[in-house]
C-alpha cells in the first residue's frame, strides 16, 4: 500500500479533504455533524444536537406545530452559520418519521431548505432503514446480522450480509411515538410493539446472528449495561452484550414502577430517561423474536450512511480499520512510510509455531504497526501510558473491543518493553478482556516494533534492508555492511528481549558475519 504524499495544513488536517456537513432532522432532535471529508475512515470536526421535539404532537394531531418548527428553524439558522464558518460546501440534510408523517411537512421543508441553503430530503421508512444499514457498513467490517435503528418516531429493521441489505422494514415504534400512542402506559406500549412485529415475517433470519443496535436510546441502554458491568473500556462503538443479559436488563427497565424510577440513573441524560423504558420494551420484544446471539452497539447510523453513500465503490471496499490507522500514521508519526515498512518487516515472526497468524490477526498486527509511532511527541516517561489510552479510546471502526485492546497493549509494549504494567493498572484491567494467547501476541508485536524503532530511529528505508528470519530456533537479524554503524548495544539488547519473548536464541549478522 503506497503512502500518500499529501501534506497537512496549518490546522493539522489533510489538504486533499473537503468538509461535508450532514443535518439530521429527527422526531426529537436536530443535529449537525461536520466530517473532515468523505472518506472510508470519517472524522467528525463538529457535532451538535438540539432537542426540538418536532414529532411530539404528530401522532396526536398529525402536525409538527408552530412551536416545534420555530425551535427547529432557530437551530437551522445557527447550523447555517456554522457550516459557512467551517467552509462546508457539501451539505446533506434529511428528515425522518416526524416530518414525513406531518400534514404541514411541505411548509416546514420549504422554509427549512431556504434557511440552510440546501434541499432537505425526506426519507421514506425503507430509505431510512437502508441508510442505517450503510452506516453499519461504514462502522463494521463484513457485518452479518440484523440492523435495528430506533428513533423518536419509528423503528427501522434490515437484514445485512455479504455486503448487501434486504428486508427493509419501518415500523411506527419510535420512543416518542410509543409514548404518545400508548398514553405513557408501558404495558399498552408492549401490546403495540407486539402487534407491529406480528406483521414482520422475516425476523427468524436473525437467529444466532448479531443484532446491531443503532440510535441514541439504545446507546443509552448499552451505556447503562456497561456501567453495571463495571466494564473497563468506556467506548460505545462495538460494545457487545450477550442476548440473555440484554433481554434481562430490558425487562427490568420496562417493568420499572413507576417509570419515573429511571430518573435515578445518572449515566443516562435527562432527555433520554423518559424514553428509555419504551426503547427498552421495543428492544426486548425485538430480541425475543429475532433470537440473536448478541447485541452490538453502533454509534454509526443514518448520518454516516449518508457519507458512505457519497463514496466511490473503491473507497467503500477499503478496510475501515486500516484506513483509519493509515490516516493516523500520516497525522502523528515521524514517518508513515516507516510505519508501513514495519508491516512487512515483522511478518516473519508470525509465520511459524504458536505465533502463526490468522488473517484477522495479521490485520491487527498491521494496524499496530501503523499506530506504533503516534506518541513520539509525548514525554518519554509517559509514552506508553498515553499511547495505550489514545488507542484504546480512539475513533476506530471495523474492530471489536478485544481487537481494540490488542492494539492498545501492543502500542503500550512498544514503548514500555516487556515489563510495563500500565499507569494505575490500566493495562492490567484491559488485559482481563483478552486471552493469554492474544496478550502474548500483543507483547511480541510491541517488542518487535520497539526493536525496529531503535534500529531505524523511526526513519524509512532502513528496516527493509535489515530482514528478520528464523533458522530453526534461532532468530536472525541481517544487517548489510553499509548499515553496520546502526548496530549498538541497546539495539542488540532489544532484539534479545524480542527473541526471549518468542522463545528463541538471537543472532545479529553484519555483512553476513555474526556479531558477538
Amino acid at each position: 500500500m503506497a503512502v500518500s504524499s499529501q501534506v497537512l495544513d496549518e490546522r493539522g488536517r489533510f489538504t486533499e479533504l473537503k468538509p461535508v456537513g450532514v443535518i439530521d432532522i429527527g422526531s426529537n432532535s436536530v443535529r449537525l455533524v461536520v466530517y473532515e471529508g468523505a472518506v472510508r475512515a470519517i472524522t467528525p470536526l463538529f457535532n451538535e444536537k438540539v432537542l426540538c421535539g418536532l414529532g411530539r404532537n404528530v401522532a396526536a394531531d398529525g402536525m409538527l406545530g408552530d412551536d416545534g418548527m420555530e425551535r427547529a428553524f432557530d437551530v437551522l439558522s445557527r447550523f447555517r452559520a456554522i457550516v459557512g464558518a467551517m467552509g462546508v460546501r457539501t451539505i446533506r440534510a434529511f428528515a425522518t418519521a416526524a416530518v414525513r408523517e406531518a400534514s404541514d411537512c411541505d411548509r416546514f421543508l420549504k422554509r427549512g431548505a431556504k434557511i440552510i441553503g440546501a434541499p432537505i430530503r425526506v426519507l421514506s421508512g425503507a430509505e431510512e432503514a437502508e441508510f442505517a444499514a450503510k452506516g453499519i457498513f461504514m462502522a463494521f467490517r463484513d457485518p452479518d446480522g440484523v440492523v435495528g435503528d430506533l428513533g423518536g418516531g419509528s423503528l427501522e429493521l434490515l437484514n445485512v450480509s455479504d455486503g448487501s441489505a434486504n428486508h427493509a422494514t419501518s415500523l411506527p415504534l419510535g420512543g416518542l411515538r410509543l409514548i404518545e400512542d400508548a398514553d405513557g402506559n408501558i404495558d399498552k406500549a408492549v401490546k403495540l410493539i407486539d402487534r407491529a412485529l406480528d406483521k414482520v415475517d422475516w425476523l427468524s433470519v436473525g437467529e444466532e446472528r448479531t443484532f446491531y443496535a443503532v440510535g441514541g436510546t439504545w446507546r443509552a441502554f448499552a451505556r447503562l449495561h456497561m456501567e453495571r458491568a463495571n466494564y473497563p473500556l468506556h467506548v460505545m462503538q462495538g460494545y457487545r452484550i450477550p442476548v440473555d443479559e440484554a433481554i434481562e436488563l430490558a425487562g427490568e427497565l420496562r417493568n420499572a414502577k413507576p417509570v419515573s424510577a429511571v430518573d435515578s440513573i445518572n449515566s443516562i441524560s435527562r432527555s433520554r430517561r423518559e424514553i428509555l423504558p419504551f426503547g427498552a420494551a421495543a428492544l426486548e420484544r425485538v430480541l425475543l423474536r429475532l433470537k440473536p446471539k448478541d447485541v452490538v452497539a453502533s454509534v454509526f447510523g443514518v448520518r454516516e450512511g449518508m457519507i458512505y453513500d457519497l463514496l466511490p465503490a473503491s473507497e467503500q471496499r477499503k478496510d475501515p480499520l486500516i484506513s483509519f490507522c493509515s490516516d493516523y500514521a500520516r497525522l502523528r508519526s515521524r514517518s508513515a512510510e516507516h510505519a508501513m515498512e514495519l508491516c512487512a518487516w515483522t511478518q516473519p515472526l508470525f509465520e511459524y509455531g504458536d505465533l502463526l497468524e490468522t488473517p484477522d490477526e495479521r490485520r491487527l498486527r498491521r494496524a499496530a504497526c501503523l499506530l506504533s509511532d503516534i506518541a513520539w511527541r509525548a514525554h518519554p516517561d509517559y509514552r506508553g501510558e498515553q499511547s495505550l489510552n489514545v488507542v484504546a479510546h480512539a475513533a476506530l471502526t471495523g474492530i471489536d473491543h478485544p481487537g481494540r485492546i490488542f492494539l492498545a497493549l501492543a502500542t503500550y509494549h512498544r514503548h514500555e518493553g516487556k515489563n510495563g504494567n500500565g499507569a494505575d493498572g490500566i493495562s492490567s484491567r484491559l488485559k482481563k478482556l483478552l486471552s493469554k494467547k492474544d496478550q502474548k501476541r500483543a507483547k511480541v508485536v510491541g517488542l518487535a516494533i520497539r526493536a525496529a524503532h531503535m534500529l531505524a530511529v523511526g526513519m524509512p528505508g532502513i528496516i527493509p534492508r535489515t530482514p528478520l528470519s528464523y533458522e530453526d530456533d534461532l532468530l536472525v537479524l541481517d544487517v548489510p555492511k553499509a548499515l553496520a554503524a546502526f548496530d549498538g548495544k541497546r539495539v542488540q539488547r532489544r532484539f534479545q528481549t524480542l527473541a526471549d519473548a518468542v522463545g528463541s536464541s538471537f543472532e545479529m549478522r553484519v555483512g553476513g558475519r555474526r556479531v558477538t
